[in-house]
């Protein structure tokens, strides 16, 4: 691993934060500073997000959450992910005519968990009040946040959706067009763009949070109530039962989640799902995530790399670890379809979830190791995890790519169809990590309810967010099903079917990792389903950079941002979980940094190989607790994240 980065590694003694946006980051700084802890500074860094990165995030979306308590002595997951509506059936969408969930409109939106799982993580952990959390990002919304140039293009993309024909997203307009004319215009790169909307929401949420007395405890449950059965479940009942916009498809429909599904929805604090890597312990989501997908990949590949003594075994000149890592992760995706979802009711649905524990199984891990081959598979092939003998699912062939009406508002963020996933990078959304210095860790990756994925609640000035498109139709969703989904009820087994009542499977993957049962560090990255691909190298390089420094090899003072650094790569074999859900079977996408021998040594082996700008894949961030010091590492990709700390 080269030495040599972008940027310098922050240290201290502390805190740090870092994340996908430098006013993030020093919002959180700056909690820091006047005494706030770590679940302070991650919250109201959270807040910020959602208003200078509103193409990626907004108060409508979703969030998982990975936290390591300095009082509590363990890690826990706050679940943020709202579940599917209990009007969403799979008759529904057959009704409808739809054999697949569309990527935008108001169809595939669920509850929105992203408020619930910051004010419960504040309410739990936190020790700042709900105002002085949220009063940076009121301030953002209210007087104005730079525009991003992604925003700015984002924006330009959707004016014709926002504008123009049946259906139109006129409240968006109203919310992020700019000109006195009517001309309705893009606002311009680094201007000014302001959320006043937003701001009065969430001053109304402070109101009512205070209203119920000077206690930390009852502000909070009365803000949670306010957004989940008070004013703001109100105005999405009334603008999902009233109104009708197009979506994706060109249909112009109305929606199906009610201000009852809000009501009956809280947020969680679970126990992570975990595993480990050469001693390394890692803490993810349960199997609502796709989190443990790099769990499995890690158990495959421990031991593997580096048994022959090499003491570098992840050279950027070398394609077999590449290759073999690759192979890994696509073993653990391909459980992921067959298997993953909310484990909530699945039996009693008809769906076959299996435990974190069996797909961890070391004898099944051992079981799939061997389909690891010289040369490149290229194909999904899951397996029999917990050991029954049950006819495996048969997954369905996502649906031919479609006509797209409005191609900048397809599911992912920033994929737009009218250009190559490499030309315009896979999806993304935003991430945040803290450390302080009582040894708190927080990895958080809110997403969701980004501007160009529904239109805008006017009441609210946000959009609501479109997760329940990650979930399969059973038998392709309308009447009888289609040639495409020929087989015996597929849909009826996956555990990504959906499930009204039931989380959808989601991409977001915050990671916590441990050592010797203390907290080391907190990571993530945005980027759809690739989070997890971009992750599964970042952690074994840290990791064997970590046991060659005690080994008395080269020095870790910059292996964080080293690793952030360092070429990257992904397969894209599993269908995106992202409306059209496509998929490119044996592909893998490569950063050209590598040395040139590394892509032929790939399709030698049977990738379809496409190299792509070597400082274009991955947006990871990290901090760590490491020997009494803190660091930090933010991402240079993009010109954007930034890592704070003293």
């Amino acid at each position: 691993m080269p030495l040599t980065t972008t940027r310098p590694e922050i240290t201290g003694t502390f805190g740090a934060v870092t994340s996908t946006h430098w006013l993030a980051s020093q919002t959180g700084m700056g909690v820091l500073e006047r005494g706030g802890n770590a679940f302070d500074a991650a919250a109201a860094a959270g807040f910020v997000l959602q208003v200078v990165e509103p193409h990626l995030n907004g108060p409508g979306g979703d969030m998982p959450l990975v936290l390591w308590s300095a009082q509590d002595r363990a890690a826990h997951v706050v679940c943020g992910q709202g579940p599917v509506p209990a009007a969403a059936t799979p008759q529904a969408f057959a009704d409808l005519g739809l054999e697949a969930v569309p990527g935008s409109g108001l169809l595939p939106a669920t509850v929105p968990g992203v408020f619930g799982a910051w004010t419960l993580l504040l309410q739990r952990w936190g020790t700042w009040r709900l105002r002085d959390v949220l009063e940076p990002a009121i301030g953002y919304a209210r007087h104005g946040a730079p525009v991003l140039p992604r925003v700015s293009a984002t924006i330009e993309a959707v004016i014709p959706l926002f504008t123009h024909g049946d259906g139109a997203w006129t409240t968006s307009a109203a919310t992020y067009l700019t000109g006195s004319d009517g001309a309705g215009r893009a606002p311009q790169p680094w201007s000014r763009l302001r959320l006043t909307a937003l701001a009065d929401t969430y001053e109304r949420v402070l109101a009512a949070a205070e209203a119920a007395g000077s206690s930390r405890e009852a502000q909070y449950e009365a803000a949670r109530e306010h957004w989940y059965r008070g004013e703001v479940a109100e105005a999405v009942d009334r603008f999902f039962a009233d109104t009708r916009w197009r979506d994706v498809t060109g249909r112009v429909d109305g929606g199906l989640l009610r201000g009852s599904d809000l009501a009956a929805w809280e947020p969680t604090v679970e126990e992570p799902a975990t595993g480990s890597y050469r001693g390394v312990q890692v803490a993810k989501t349960g199997t609502w995530g796709q989190g443990p997908v790099l769990l499995q990949a890690l158990a495959l590949l421990d031991g593997e790399l580096g048994a022959d003594g090499d003491p570098d075994p992840l050279r950027d000149d070398d394609e077999s670890w590449v290759h073999v890592t690759a192979e890994a992760f696509e073993l653990a995706s391909a459980d992921r379809e067959a298997w993953y979802g909310d484990p909530v009711g699945a039996e009693e649905d008809g769906v076959d979830v299996p435990a974190v524990v069996d797909l961890l199984d070391p004898v099944y891990t051992a079981a799939r190791r061997p389909f690891i081959g010289e040369r490149a598979g290229g194909e999904l092939q899951p397996g029999w995890p917990g050991g029954a003998r049950r006819r495996l699912p048969q997954l369905p062939t996502p649906p031919a790519p479609p006509e797209v009406v409005d191609a900048a508002a397809v599911g992912e963020p920033t994929v737009d169809r009218r250009t190559t996933a490499e030309e315009q990078g896979r999806g993304d959304t935003c991430h945040v990590d803290v450390a302080d210095r009582w040894g708190n860790l927080v990895s958080a990756t809110p997403s969701g309810g980004w501007l160009q994925s529904s239109p805008v609640v006017p009441e609210l000035g946000f959009a609501l967010g479109t997760r329940a498109q990650m979930c399969w139709l059973p038998n392709g969703g309308a009447a009888g099903g289609s040639p495409r989904s020929a087989g015996p009820r597929w849909g009826s087994r996956l555990g990504s079917t959906l499930r009204p009542g039931r989380r959808p499977r989601t991409t977001l993957s915050p990671t916590l990792l441990m050592r010797d049962g203390e907290p080391w560090m907190a990571l993530g990255t945005p980027g759809g389903d690739q989070q997890d691909a971009w992750q599964l190298p970042f952690v074994m390089r840290l990791v064997h950079a970590a046991e060659r420094a005690r080994a008395g090899g080269a020095p870790v003072e910059t292996a964080l941002q080293a690793a952030v650094d360092a070429p990257t790569f992904h397969p894209e074999t599993a269908p995106s979980s992202f409306w059209p859900r496509q998929a490119v079977p044996g592909r893998l996408v490569l950063e050209d940094r590598f040395d040139p021998s590394v892509a032929r040594g790939l399709a030698a082996r049977g990738w379809d190989v496409r190299a792509v700008d070597g400082w274009s894949l991955g947006r990871l961030s990290a901090v760590a607790l490491d020997g009494g010091w803190i660091r930090a590492a933010a991402n240079p990709r993009g010109s954007q994240g930034y890592a704070v700390g003293r």
